[in-house]
């Protein structure tokens, strides 16, 4: 008999969707905006100068967050991740924060694009923030300013970074998004720049998330190509993983000077251990990443002074309908519409 991501898991009561895959990670998409413009996210000719992003009224406010943690919390997440846009970008950061670490038994991750840790990396880790994930697609210059889009210095993300170590911060990932021809032969200098410092570099193959971006199956670089490219360079050898459900296959450089790691949505789907659950900057329930439409809008009934049980309730039964198993059935999906009307990552995180 096949074990599911649910035999292998230690909880009671939990809630599982209808492939048995139990509600444990939450991210929460803290704003849309961003001050970068990569291609494959928010691409400078959709995301322009004058372009309509969220009202703040809209988005969800610190005490918003806190309580739908709170009855995540209730439904089993152990762990959240702040996402966004750019988190960063939200003045109240260290003060939701700061209050998320008040909940017991909770891990508190958040993935940004470095530009501010420079400056927030210890006021971040004292406010109680565990783990960082900074998204880095190249270490040369010319190749880092096309990715970003917008110019800003590479210098000016490795000094956050190496803030961020300085705060204690450790292992942090780096995520680079891999597209064919933009920065698939940079991934060897990538490695060797984070040897022997401890983050853990994961190659990202590009997704055909949202409608904006483009993407063509042809710009994808298979995790296979990537695993001979650095085989031949810096000897590797596979991992085990570190819990169950996590997205990315780990792998050793063979001389022990780190760590990396493959995130193959495209090539190898990882859906059927897939536990996590996305809300939006404005309170919207997503339950995958490739969604089209939102699932509930919790922010309607934080507002209408819903209880909490019947809020949990409605998230309950939305997970125990559950079935998304897009990156399965990508290649049986008219390619020519599949990209149509899906939520854009700016607004759900990654």
């Amino acid at each position: 008999m096949n074990e599911t991501v649910a035999d292998l898991i230690d909880i009671d009561d939990v809630v599982l969707d209808q492939r048995n895959r139990p509600l444990r990670d939450l991210r929460i998409s803290l704003t849309d905006k961003c001050n970068f413009r990569c291609p494959y996210c928010m691409p400078k000719e959709i995301f322009k100068a004058g372009y309509k992003f969220l009202d703040q009224q809209a988005i969800l406010s610190a005490s918003e967050i806190i309580r739908l943690t709170l009855i995540f919390k209730d439904l089993g997440i152990n762990k959240i991740r702040l996402t966004g846009g750019e988190p960063t970008l939200r003045n109240d950061l260290l003060t939701i924060i700061s209050e998320l670490a008040r909940i017991p038994e909770l891990e508190i991750a958040m993935t940004t694009n470095g530009t501010r840790l420079e400056e927030l990396a210890v006021p971040l880790r004292e406010a109680g923030l565990n783990r960082i994930t900074v998204s880095l697609d190249a270490v040369d210059t010319a190749t880092f300013e096309k990715m970003n889009d917008v110019a800003v210095p590479l210098e000016k993300v490795l000094a956050g970074l190496e803030s961020a170590r300085k705060a204690g911060f450790s292992p942090i990932k780096i995520n680079t998004v891999v597209r064919k021809n933009w920065n698939d032969k940079t991934i060897i200098q990538l490695i060797n720049h984070f040897r022997n410092t401890g983050d853990i570099v994961r190659f990202i193959e590009y997704m055909d998330v949202g409608s904006t971006n483009g993407w063509n199956m042809s710009d994808t670089v298979p995790t296979k190509e990537l695993l001979t490219t650095i085989n031949a360079r810096f000897p590797i050898v596979p991992v085990e993983t570190n819990y169950v459900g996590e997205v990315a296959k780990r792998y050793r450089l063979v001389d022990g000077s780190g760590e990396i790691g493959f995130i193959t949505s495209v090539t190898q789907p990882f859906c059927g251990t897939c536990t996590r659950a996305r809300i939006s900057a404005d309170g919207k329930l997503y339950t995958c990443l490739f969604s089209t439409a939102a699932s509930l809008d919790l922010a309607s009934f934080l507002r209408a002074e819903q209880d909490n049980d019947l809020i949990l309730k409605k998230i309950s039964d939305i997970w125990k309908t559950r079935s998304d198993r897009y990156s399965e059935i990508r290649s049986q999906i008219d390619s020519s519409t599949s990209h149509k009307n899906k939520v854009e990552m700016s607004y759900i995180g990654g």
